[in-house]
């Protein structure tokens, strides 16, 4: 069975994660079949518009933190297959994606999500920026680049969860849909999208995406610094309990007064 299954006509082609009993968390096998699949669409002169989702109750869990435990290793590791070029995460592609989310977006699922151009989803669908139960710094920049208002940033990323029909009133998501009508929602969305002028479709895509807001330089290299103050133990110890289905035991710091040397923004 493929982790990954694609159709391809009419214009469009349809990713459909399909690793269900996994939650569609990414490995290095659906890593490397993304990265393939994002590279012949964007090289296609006969596909002009991607409709991504996923198989069974989830869109994507994200990381699949048992193969990490197993691994030994945190993230995407140095499997080559994870690490292939992939015009969707590069943000390189100039054809628009539309996301149908059948479910839950955790983590690096909830990022995928984050990088379409538009945004379907069921109702009751669960979504969650992750990186503060993971990493050393939370999702920053997730509420930023969505365009939200700085109070819900800040509960984004703290890695609370948050409802289609919320992100659907706070404007992350174009539409809501019941389960069976995702993917014609998304058709639809993309038949229109075909309708325009070749040449307004891409250049409007690349003005729209021109537009999105971006996290300052100087707020980057902040970042980097606090990704590297805590105890790196956490990293492994987050996906260990997770994956043994038990409490963390988090160290917090290597020397009890790193907690009190937290790197600051240079003004």
């Amino acid at each position: 069975m493929s982790v990954l299954d694609i159709e391809r006509g009419d214009g469009i082609m349809v990713l459909r994660l399909n690793r269900p009993e996994r939650m569609n968390a990414l490995n290095p096998e659906l890593r490397g079949a993304l990265a393939e699949a994002w590279t012949e669409f964007r090289d296609s002169r006969d596909l002009e518009v991607a409709i991504f989702t996923g198989t069974g109750r989830a869109f994507c869990a994200g990381e699949d933190m048992k193969e990490s435990v197993a691994r030994g290793t945190v993230g995407a590791g140095t499997d080559p297959r994870s690490n292939l070029p992939n015009p969707y995460n590069d943000g390189t592609l100039d054809k628009p994606v539309i996301v149908a989310v059948n479910g839950y977006a955790m983590g690096g699922g909830f990022m995928l999500v984050e990088r379409a151009d538009l945004r379907v989803a069921v109702r009751g669908a669960t979504f969650e920026s992750s990186e503060a139960k993971r990493w050393l710094l939370g999702g920053y920049h997730h509420g930023h680049q969505g365009n939200i208002s700085h109070t819900v940033g800040t509960e984004m990323a703290f890695a609370f969860r948050f409802t289609a029909e919320r992100l659907y009133e706070l404007g992350f998501l174009n539409r809501l849909t019941d389960a069976e009508n995702l993917i014609p929602t998304a058709r639809e969305m993309a038949a229109h999208l075909l309708t325009l002028p070749p040449a307004s479709r891409v250049n409007t895509l690349t003005m729209m995406r021109a537009m999105r807001p971006h996290v300052p330089d100087e707020l980057e290299e902040l970042a980097r610094r606090l990704k590297e103050h805590g105890a790196k133990s956490d990293l492994m110890e987050s996906r260990k309990a997770f994956a043994e289905k038990r409490a963390p035991n988090f160290k917090g710091w290597d020397h009890p007064e790193d907690r009190f040397r937290t790197p600051k923004l240079k003004r």
